[in-house]
């Protein structure tokens, strides 16, 4: 068997190892009430079956739709506004430090998801291009704080050397601060075509996504949870705050801009939540069964930690599927809408749900 082979099979047995649930890295949450077990397998079965006779209408709603061609559109759209907002000035190693991670590439599915959900209720994707850019930004300071040594301690992001490697610790603690101030500054300053009451929706949907209620809140207990056994609810909590408060931030904040009613704003919301589950749990599959290479990031670094990832816990086929029925989930939410402008939506569902990097 070749060495590589090898390597791949080794980690999806690590990967595929069960462990029991411990006490909760997090205290005195409230307890709710549970329905008999036979009634929520039943009420699953029910949800879980429409939700992938959805799944498989918008798949063929989307056969023909040139999900590349558009993410490349969208990236070029993106990556141009990103460039005019931070244009490079004094103190030049900082602005130099928050370009670098900002303008390095990636796959840019915050903006898309924003600009996507603004199209998706009748708005102009000019009004939503500084939230766009806000929710890259945002995603790229918590990239290099995550890559600090104090944090996940990574040499790689994006295919290149981390912030903090090019710059010290130093300037990339500060490049993350201040690209997290620009994002509400660019937000308030450049929204244009929308009421003052919807940018302040904005703004607040924004700062719940990256405080102690969202990105940093799951960061704290993720880190406070390595090297001890936690259950299936700790991590469902890190994961829904870590990474699925900025999606769903992203897709609300796309609808809110685009002039979205409170219905349809919650409904894109749950929309949301699923694809950002299902990103986490597929970015844990990948962490075991990828390469460095192909991730543009150090693989497996989550069996070297020891943390708790879905594929610990479920074993890799039964996260493979709870993956699978949350972006099926997900599309059903999507249900009402005109195909021809929810196609996009559904394309980056199935994306998050099966992309390989």
């Amino acid at each position: 068997m070749a060495a590589h082979q090898m390597q791949l099979l080794n980690s999806q047995r690590l990967c595929s190892t069960s462990t029991r649930s411990i006490r909760p890295a997090v205290s005195n949450r409230p307890q709710v009430p549970r329905r008999p077990a036979n009634v929520r397998r039943g009420r699953y079965q029910a949800c879980r079956t429409m939700a992938i006779a959805t799944a498989d209408e918008a798949k063929q709603s989307t056969s023909s739709f040139d999900f590349q061609g558009y993410m490349m559109e969208r990236a070029v759209m993106v990556n141009d506004a990103l460039d005019k907002a931070l244009p490079q000035r004094h103190p030049e190693v900082l602005l130099d430090a928050m370009r670098y991670s900002l303008l390095a590439g990636g796959k840019r599915v915050r903006p898309a998801l924003t600009l996507a959900a603004c199209e998706l209720v009748g708005g102009d994707i000019a009004c939503a291009m500084p939230t766009a850019c806000a929710m890259e930004v945002v995603h790229t300071m918590s990239l290099i704080h995550d890559d600090l040594p104090s944090m996940d301690n990574d040499d790689f992001r994006r295919g290149r050397p981390t912030n903090h490697k090019v710059y010290g610790e130093d300037i990339a603690i500060l490049a993350g601060d201040a690209l997290l101030s620009f994002a509400f500054e660019h937000v308030a300053r450049a929204t244009t075509g929308t009421s003052p009451e919807r940018v302040l929706r904005v703004i607040l949907e924004l700062g719940k996504a990256v405080g102690a209620d969202g990105l940093t809140g799951g960061q704290v207990v993720d880190i406070k949870s390595e090297n001890e056994e936690v259950g299936l609810e700790v991590l469902q909590y890190i994961h829904e705050h870590k990474t699925a408060a900025l999606l769903e931030a992203s897709v609300v904040c796309g609808a809110l801009v685009g002039g979205a009613d409170d219905v349809t704003v919650e409904k894109l919301r749950k929309y949301a939540r699923n694809i950002g589950l299902a990103f986490q749990v597929v970015d844990d599959i990948l962490d075991c069964t990828q390469t460095t290479e192909m991730l543009g990031k150090t693989a497996g670094k989550d069996i070297d930690v020891n943390k708790t990832t879905y594929p610990k816990l479920l074993g890799l086929e039964k996260s493979k599927q709870a993956a699978e029925d949350l972006i099926a989930e997900a599309i059903q939410q999507l249900d009402g809408f005109p195909p021809e402008k929810r196609t996009p939506l559904v394309a980056l569902a199935k994306y998050i749900g099966y992309r390989q990097n």
